[in-house]
């Protein structure tokens, strides 16, 4: 901890760091502190979200935290003060900063260029972790403004205490009254109309007419009904349409995290930008089913997931060990074709917050055993949001495995650098016509999208074909290197 030479040094700043290539934002995902509360140096103080991972970020200094800058939600530059902290020793009002610290190995940015709309401006965030503000999701509170409905005043039903659109909706059904039905008149108010306008209205006494309360000749008295008459039905009355419905109330809106901004832009950007072309093959992969059980035995799996995927990952490694140019990027300013001396092969992950890809570094000199618990690692991290940016830069090849949802095959688009991504489809059992015979047999299908740029068609065959025949025999991993 800095030492405090200035009395009047009240508090100090602890600014949004730069966590790695270049980010210029972060959103605030959650708070782990609040106004009041002591930290320590080196505690995690809130989670981020980049556009690439959700990153914990701790104080460098101790003390009592003063005051939450931003709200959880709001997106922040970089170099902004998010959060404030008094010295421990430190007594009466805060006065004046006395430092920027940032974190060992990160930098805050001084003049970001191009950055994203935020969603949430600046604002104080709440003194405390439970505040009186109703609980709604932004969806929820549109469908408020537009039904005019106060939250403060509907009861939420929400698993956590938070208001649903259910709620919102109940709530503006009970609070809407029959449209155009007149009240009941005030005591002592003048009713409005014809007769309090002091003109005769139609159907009143004329001058010189029979006074109220009067019959006149003739005439049949209110509530007489004359022999053989029926006496007239109540006039019944009209049914009351109910008010126009918004369109918004029949559609959710959910604001996009910053995993699937930044997945949006990438995917476009590649799928337009690299000319894509995809092989298909379709293989008979029964031996490494078979294999597969047999490492789920072995001692040196104990603890880790084994399944074909990590096959399927060590066949991609040998076809680029035997065509090790499909491991390259293509640079576009220089127009040259980028050879990688390393494979940093990525997973890719479905996690809750969008598609994820972190990377296997120097895949190509693991051992099998040692393979399958990065993969297991780094699925398990993407899937409970603890993926680094570490883990997503600096990838080669991608595989992902789309089989797990019951897909057969599909054309994957590549990651934005890479130039090649294997699709693994579903495994099953197929008739095929094994030696000379119609049988049952584990089969799938095999797609692999290239950028054609840069790999032509003989080599991304090559590349699959290999792939296949690893898969369709693993014992050419022994055989072949």
């Amino acid at each position: 901890m800095p030492k405090m030479t200035d009395t009047k040094v009240r508090y100090q700043e602890f600014r949004l760091p730069d966590v790695g290539e270049g980010l210029q934002d972060a959103e605030i995902v959650r708070w782990h502190v609040g106004a009041g509360d002591t930290v320590t140096d080196g505690q995690v103080v809130c989670e981020i979200e980049t556009a690439k991972a959700v990153v914990e970020l701790p104080v460098p200094f101790e003390g009592v935290v003063r005051e939450l800058r931003f709200p959880e939600g709001a997106t922040v530059d970089v170099g902004e003060v998010i959060i404030t902290v008094a010295p421990p020793d430190a007594a009466g009002p805060p006065e004046e900063p006395v430092r920027t610290p940032v974190l060992v190995g990160y930098g805050a940015a001084a003049a970001p260029t191009a950055r994203r709309p935020r969603r949430a401006a600046p604002a104080p965030a709440p003194a405390g972790r439970g505040a009186d503000r109703p609980r709604a999701k932004p969806p929820v509170r549109k469908l408020a403004r537009d039904l005019g409905v106060d939250l403060d005043r509907v009861r939420p039903s929400g698993p956590h205490g938070d208001v649903t659109r259910e709620d919102v909706r109940t709530a503006a059904a009970t609070s809407a009254g029959p449209a155009g039905a007149p009240g009941p008149a005030a005591p002592g108010s003048v009713a409005s109309g014809p007769a309090a306008s002091g003109s005769p209205a139609p159907g009143s006494a004329a001058p010189g007419s029979v006074a109220p309360g009067l019959v006149a000749p003739g005439s049949v008295a209110p509530g007489f009904v004359a022999p053989g008459l029926a006496e007239p039905a109540p006039a019944a009355s009209a049914p009351v349409a109910p008010g126009p419905v918004p369109a918004e109330a029949y559609e959710t809106r959910v604001p996009a995290t910053a995993v699937r901004r930044a997945t949006a832009r990438a995917m476009t950007a590649s799928a337009f930008g690299a000319p894509h072309v995809t092989e298909f093959v379709t293989v008979d992969v029964t031996r490494t089913m078979k294999l597969v059980e047999r490492l789920r035995k072995e001692p040196e799996f104990a603890g880790v997931r084994v399944s074909p995927l990590l096959l399927a990952v060590r066949a991609l490694l040998f076809a680029v060990r035997r065509h090790p140019e499909i491991n390259a990027s293509w640079d576009e300013e220089r127009q040259e074709i980028v050879l990688k001396h390393r494979v940093n092969l990525g997973v890719a992950a479905a996690t809750p917050r969008g598609l994820l890809v972190p990377n296997v570094k120097d895949a190509q000199s693991l051992t099998l055993p040692r393979l399958a618990a990065a993969l297991d690692g780094l699925v398990t991290t993407a899937r409970e949001g603890r993926t680094t940016p570490a883990d997503l830069a600096g990838g080669t090849l991608t595989v992902t495995n789309i089989g797990v949802f019951g897909i057969d095959t599909g054309t994957p688009i590549l990651n934005p650098g890479e130039a090649a991504i294997l699709a693994l489809g579903a495994i099953g059992p197929r008739p095929w016509v094994h030696r000379g015979r119609v049988v049952p047999r584990q089969v799938t299908t095999l797609a692999l999208s290239f950028d054609h740029r840069l790999v032509d068609g003989e080599l991304g065959s090559r590349v699959l074909a290999d792939v296949a025949a690893v898969l369709h025999d693993p014992r050419r991993l022994a055989t072949h290197g």
